[in-house]
């Protein structure tokens, strides 16, 4: 089995547009680049589902699409500052197409799924 991403930040968005039928939900992850290394970011394929992680108290497991799981803690919904630019370039984006939209879900909304 594939090893999960485990991102230093992460939030879930919500991206929306006249072709879909419902919302397509999916994982931002963050990494930190430390001394050395550059601050990264990925994107997942999009929510399939969402459970607990076996042995890890209060850890979400996010299964994507494409087989990808991401195992994320409440307690570090946040975004960096690299994650809320790559957002903001994608809302400004969605400000020229009608009807299209990204969102930040609130950890409230995420934890309902």
């Amino acid at each position: 089995m594939k090893q999960p991403y485990m991102p230093d930040r992460w939030v879930v968005l919500e991206f929306d547009s006249p072709n879909l039928e419902t919302p397509v939900r999916k994982v931002l992850g963050g990494w930190y680049g430390g001394f050395a290394g550059s601050d990264n970011w990925r994107l997942n394929s999009g929510i399939v589902a969402m459970e607990p992680v076996p042995n890890r108290d209060g850890w979400l497991n996010f299964k994507g699409g494409s087989g990808s799981e991401y195992h994320c803690h409440p307690n570090n919904y946040s975004c960096s500052s690299l994650m809320m630019q790559v957002i903001k370039g994608w809302e400004d984006q969605a400000v020229n197409l009608p009807g299209y939209t990204v969102r930040i879900l609130s950890i409230d909304e995420v934890l309902s799924l």
